[in-house]
This record gives C-alpha cells, sequence and structure tokens, in this order.
C-alpha cells in the first residue's frame, strides 16, 4: 500500500477514521436538531452541569383567537405540553422561562402560570425587556424570579376589547377576573395584595390608562420580583436549586431505608396469656385531630 494511501485511510484495520466520521455525524446532527427546535418552538435544551431547558415566552400571549401574521405571539396550546414534557422528562433537571412580553390573554396567560407553579422541578424565570400585563403573573409563577435592570412591568386593571354589555354583571365579571390575577401574584410572590391593588389603580402615570410602570430596581424593592440579575445569575441559581433538590432526595431515600433484615424472621419471646386468666380490655387511643380543622381548613 502506498503511503498516500495510508495517510488518507489510515493504518489497515484501523477504524479511528471511521469513528471520527461519525462522531462528526452525531455532533452535526444534535445542532441541526437543537436548530429546529429553537426555530419552531423557541425552546432548546441545553447540557452543561446539569441538563436544563430554557423556554422563552414572547411578544403576545395568544388566547382563544387567532392573532394576525404581522404579531410576534406565544402559543399557549404549544407551550402547555412542552410544560408537561418537562416535568414527565427524566433527564431535565430544571427549567428556565425567558420574559419578553407585552401581555395578552388573560386566561391562557393564566393556564401557563399555574402549570408553571404547579412545577416540581426547580424553575427560574427572567424578565428582559418587559413582562408587562398577563406577564407579571408569568413572571413571577416560577420558584425564583430575576429581572434585568433595563426591564419594565406594567401593573393596569383587566381590560376587554370588542363588544361590551353595560350591565352590573359585566363588572362583576371584571372584578372576578382581576380577583384572579391578584391572589395569583400574590400568593407567588412577596408583594401584599392592598399595595399590589393600588399600584393597578394609581392614575396620572400612563397616559391613556390606569396603573403602574415599574423598572427593574422598583419590581424587585416592592417584591413583586425576588431580585436583580442577569443570565449567569438564572443559570446560577437554577443550578443551585437542583443540587439542593437532589441532597433532598438522597436524605429521603436514606430515611426512607427498610430496617436491618437480620429483624425479619424474629418470633417473638413474649408469653401467650393463658386461657383462664382474665384479659382487661384495651384501651383505645384518642381518634387522631383532622389536620384540616387545626389549619382552620374546612
Amino acid at each position: 500500500m502506498e503511503n498516500n494511501d495510508i495517510l488518507h485511510h489510515g493504518k489497515p484495520g484501523d477504524d479511528s477514521g471511521s469513528e471520527q466520521d461519525q462522531q462528526d455525524d452525531t455532533v452535526s446532527l444534535e445542532e441541526e436538531s437543537t436548530q429546529k427546535q429553537i426555530e419552531q418552538s423557541g425552546s432548546v435544551t441545553t447540557r452543561g452541569k446539569h441538563l436544563i431547558h430554557c423556554l422563552t415566552i414572547i411578544g403576545q400571549i395568544e388566547g382563544h383567537y387567532i392573532l394576525p401574521p404581522q404579531n410576534k405571539t406565544t402559543k399557549y396550546e404549544h407551550i402547555m405540553p412542552q410544560l408537561v414534557a418537562i416535568e414527565q422528562d427524566p433527564d431535565i433537571e430544571g427549567l428556565v422561562i425567558m420574559l419578553n412580553t407585552v401581555g395578552g390573554d388573560v386566561e391562557a396567560g393564566l393556564a401557563i402560570a399555574e402549570l408553571v407553579a404547579g412545577m416540581k422541578k426547580p424553575t427560574v424565570s427572567l424578565v428582559l425587556g418587559g413582562g408587562h400585563s398577563i406577564g407579571v403573573p408569568l413572571a413571577v409563577s416560577a420558584k425564583r424570579s430575576f429581572i434585568v435592570p433595563s426591564a419594565t412591568m406594567t401593573i393596569h386593571p383587566v381590560r376587554m376589547n370588542g363588544l361590551v354589555l353595560g350591565v352590573p354583571q359585566t363588572l362583576s365579571y371584571f372584578d372576578k377576573m382581576q380577583d384572579r390575577i391578584v391572589n395569583f401574584v400574590t400568593k407567588n410572590s412577596d408583594i401584599s395584595e392592598d399595595r399590589f391593588r393600588e399600584l393597578m389603580m394609581t392614575t396620572g402615570e400612563l397616559m391613556m390608562d390606569v396603573g403602574t410602570v415599574l423598572d427593574g430596581e422598583q419590581a424587585v424593592e416592592e417584591g413583586l420580583i425576588d431580585q436583580l440579575g442577569g443570565l449567569s445569575d438564572v443559570i446560577a441559581c437554577l443550578y443551585q436549586l437542583i443540587e439542593e433538590q437532589q441532597e433532598e432526595k438522597k436524605q429521603q431515600e436514606s430515611d426512607n431505608k427498610p430496617a436491618d433484615k437480620s429483624i425479619k424472621g424474629k418470633t417473638s419471646t413474649a408469653k401467650k396469656p393463658s386461657a383462664g386468666a382474665e384479659q382487661k380490655p384495651k384501651r383505645r387511643g384518642r381518634p387522631p385531630k383532622n389536620p384540616q380543622k387545626e389549619s382552620g381548613k374546612v
């Protein structure tokens, strides 16, 4: 065999060249798959110290009506299955949510927020640019929330487009929907209900609306967002939450280990009472207290 052949094809019986080609093909396929995932769903799964999934919520939250094609939208029917898949995937250890949204459909936004809040896996949100209107519940739905200093959040009452009947029932419906938003935000953040309603009903700040615009520092001061930070802070926080959860699982597994096997199979040495001996009836203990009644829940 000529030297040129050896240089191009390797030594006879050497498969290092083919193995390298296979690795290169695998890497290129993974990169292509990642690019398609970003283009189709606006999300990506990355592997670093831990395997995490990044989900973006951008533009306007699209609800039951399709928005014009020129609008940037986040479709809730795409986000909800992704959240279920992330929660069920044993390989994914945490979720990062990137927010830059002007708001949108109230019920669709609350549906996504409730799903995020109900996840057991560690979740961290980051507000970039803006987290306005229904973007506020989405931002606070994660276990830990961050905002960059230049971002803003608009808090305002519920609004409705289209035909509105001028009857008391319409105002009652608005109040109930607004209560759902207020309850969710105050439950998942450190802001009080009274303060949130005060910001929501502020006049004189917005030209053609009622409400308040908070920048990053103000959102943290009000207790709406946990802290200021950027991407590196979000990743570090998520890694910490993942490792804390892993330690808790290890502790639970060690606590739930069965007792020593040597205990099994031992017979009791207690003497059985004789047939003629009088047996006293056993006293029954008090019934267990209802934990719900103790906590005031009905």
